[in-house]
């Protein structure tokens, strides 16, 4: 990928993305320090991005990581801080509780369903992309959206769709 053609895909993608693992992680800031970290390094591998399943799901598999080690990282410091006798850290505050009905249903769901959900339903990923993007086999994928739609559907239908 050259410079201008790389520019052109994070012009293009940058928004989609960054809404992509908002809705993966629950956390808009979050989601755009991944995202542009992400994008940071693909700069230096920019020549190899085409060759590779898709530039999208090499940011956004690059992005997850880096969010899932942050998350690590806090949690140990947060141990860390209790263990030398700091009381108890303060919370990592998520988003505002007035944001979009979807991102609170999501986060009722296991960070796995949520990832299988976002990837199939938001990023228009098939059974078989999602399986390859998560290293999860395909039944397991399949489960995972089941058990997802379920868990979400009291949660974003409307009074009238639940027949009350």
């Amino acid at each position: 990928m050259t410079d201008d053609e790389f520019e052109e895909f994070y012009a293009h993608s940058v928004k989609d993305l960054v809404g992509q693992v908002y809705l993966m992680t629950g956390d808009l800031h979050e989601a755009q320090d991944v995202v542009q970290e992400a994008f940071v390094r693909a700069w230096g591998r920019r020549a190899r991005l085409r060759r590779e399943a898709g530039p999208e799901a090499w940011i956004r598999t690059v992005a997850w990581r880096l969010a899932v080690s942050r998350w690590r990282r806090r949690r140990r410091a947060g141990e860390a801080w209790q263990l030398h006798g700091g009381g108890r850290p303060e919370a990592a505050h998520g988003p505002d509780p007035s944001s979009v009905a979807l991102v609170d249903a999501l986060r009722l769901l296991s960070e796995r369903q949520r990832r299988v959900a976002v990837l199939h339903y938001v990023c228009d990923l098939t059974v078989e992309q999602v399986a390859a993007e998560t290293g999860l086999a395909t039944g397991t994928v399949k489960t995972h959206l089941s058990r997802a739609r379920a868990a979400l559907r009291p949660h974003l239908t409307s009074e009238e769709d639940q027949g009350v």
